[in-house]
């Protein structure tokens, strides 16, 4: 038989014991983390425990990705190693976990009296109807839906740390596998905690939609930083008029107080997009961007196990209105293998949970590491289709790509875009992998140089490595909060 049970000796563990010589390996395999069992016992029994805790690219071991992992025994069907019996639902402190088979199941730690719509319904009654008064003088962050601590909020919350250090700050997670700057409080969504503290800070910086019915306190002030200039169409200027869309999108942007833009070009987009037209749109650059006019991506490189002088490329495509996975238009094995480099496979956010890391011969799946900047940072080569990144990227300098397989589908039926891409584009438009290939292997610097200098002289004339000193500047300036 193969007993099971759950521990938080030393931390939060499974525990599987059977009789019999010991297997070889006990895996925990999920989506975006693997983790590796402490084997013991020799002879009759033995004892495999497997941490609900990881460390990726460096940093510290965190509580499991909220998921589905499969328990894998080396040789368990050969040598009759029966399932073990399942495991109900259990708090384990900084998460929750219920094994069933070979199938565990992790999630956050909520507690189950508030994991239902009742019981949220019943703490947003309680964050909605608190006293106007009394605000604390701290800032709730979230990026991307709480999938990570990253993009402008991270950049502001770093330079406010060291303006106001003084300033509580709170990160809105998905779960305690999101690593959150030093110093500030991560807060669990759905929480009492998260509910707290996004009704009680004084101002939020956030880069995305607000959700959960968020009701903004009189004297509550948000900032919506966003997520990148636009080149395809959003929000009232998507294809298809949809009255419930147009609804929705207003009745967002009158949550946010301020709009932060990258350019002049996205103002103007942003701001009629989202019906923000009468309120401040602070024009600054991305703070974001300040590391890529300044930084150095030695530290990323080593995170990473890229060997000095290695050629990198950063594979990054937006997401798909029509799928929920990474778009497959890359082999990124035969891609590495064709241009003697490593490839960085980066994921929209909006992919991180449904999809799975690709692998493979220098090939790195860097769709769950937190900071793109950083990726960016370290890339000698971009390659995009219809992404933002390519109005940060050209901070850089460097040569980007573009693989658009798909240019009149995206373009006619799935987005739209603002602009004519193929006219402007700073570099190559390919359309399959060997012509990129060749585009990879031939050098179109001087060809594209006009173009490039055109494109970053309307897109980044602000991102100069100073744009969140500036939004800072502002924040405290106004009084958003106190120093």
């Amino acid at each position: 038989m193969t007993d099971a049970r759950f521990t938080t000796d030393g931390g939060p563990a499974l525990v599987l014991s059977g009789e019999g010589e010991r297997p070889a390996t006990v895996e925990l395999v999920g989506a975006r983390a693997r983790v590796v069992a402490r084997l013991s016992g020799r002879g009759k029994t033995w004892r495999a425990t497997l941490p609900l805790r990881a460390a990726r690219w460096g940093g510290p071991e965190l509580p499991l990705p909220t998921g589905t992992y499969e328990v894998r025994v080396t040789d368990a069907a050969d040598r009759g190693i029966p399932a073990p019996d399942a495991l109900p639902l259990t708090q384990l402190g900084t998460l929750r976990a219920e094994l069933e088979q070979w199938t565990l199941r992790v999630g956050p730690p909520m507690d189950p009296a508030y994991d239902s719509g009742e019981g949220q319904d019943a703490l947003e009654r309680r964050y909605a109807t608190r006293p106007a008064s009394g605000f604390e003088n701290a800032v709730f962050f979230e990026s991307f839906y709480g999938r990570n601590a990253s993009c402008n909020p991270l950049a502001i919350d770093r330079e406010l740390t060291r303006r106001a250090p003084g300033v509580t700050r709170y990160w809105s997670v998905v779960d305690l596998s999101v690593a959150v700057p030093e110093g500030a409080i991560a807060v669990v969504e759905g929480t009492p905690e998260w509910w707290r503290a996004r009704g009680a800070a004084r101002l939020l910086v956030v880069n995305d939609w607000l959700r959960r019915r968020f009701a903004r306190r009189k004297g509550q002030v948000v900032l919506q930083t966003w997520h990148g200039t636009p080149l395809k169409r959003l929000a009232l200027h998507r294809p298809g008029f949809d009255p419930r869309r147009m609804a929705a999108v207003v009745r967002e942007s009158r949550r946010w107080n301020i709009l932060l833009a990258q350019n002049p070009y996205a103002a103007r987009i942003l701001g009629k997009a989202y019906a923000f037209l009468s309120r401040p749109i602070w024009v600054e650059g991305y703070p974001r961007n300040d590391v890529l006019a300044s930084g150095d991506g030695t530290a990323t490189r080593g995170a990473l196990g890229i060997r000095p002088g290695e050629r990198v490329l950063l594979y990054a495509p937006t997401w798909r209105d029509d799928r929920e996975q990474i778009v497959d238009f890359v082999d990124p094995v035969a891609l590495a293998a064709a241009t003697d480099s490593v490839v960085l496979v980066r994921g929209h956010s909006r992919t991180l949970l449904p999809g799975r890391d690709a692998e493979g011969p220098r090939v790195i799946d860097v769709t769950g590491f937190p900071d793109t900047s950083q990726l960016l940072l370290v890339a000698d080569a971009l390659i995009t289709d219809y992404s933002s990144v390519m109005f940060d990227f050209s901070v850089t300098g460097k040569p980007m790509y573009f693989l658009v397989p798909d240019m009149e589908h995206y373009r006619g039926e799935l987005r739209g875009f603002y602009f004519d891409l193929a006219e402007h584009a700073p570099g190559p438009m390919v359309r399959t992998q060997d012509e990129l290939a060749a585009a990879l292997a031939g050098d179109d610097r001087e060809r594209y140089a006009e173009r490039y200098e055109l494109w970053r002289a309307k897109f980044n004339a602000r991102d100069d490595g100073h744009a969140a000193e500036r939004v800072v500047a502002r924040i405290l300036d106004q009084g958003l909060i106190e120093p």
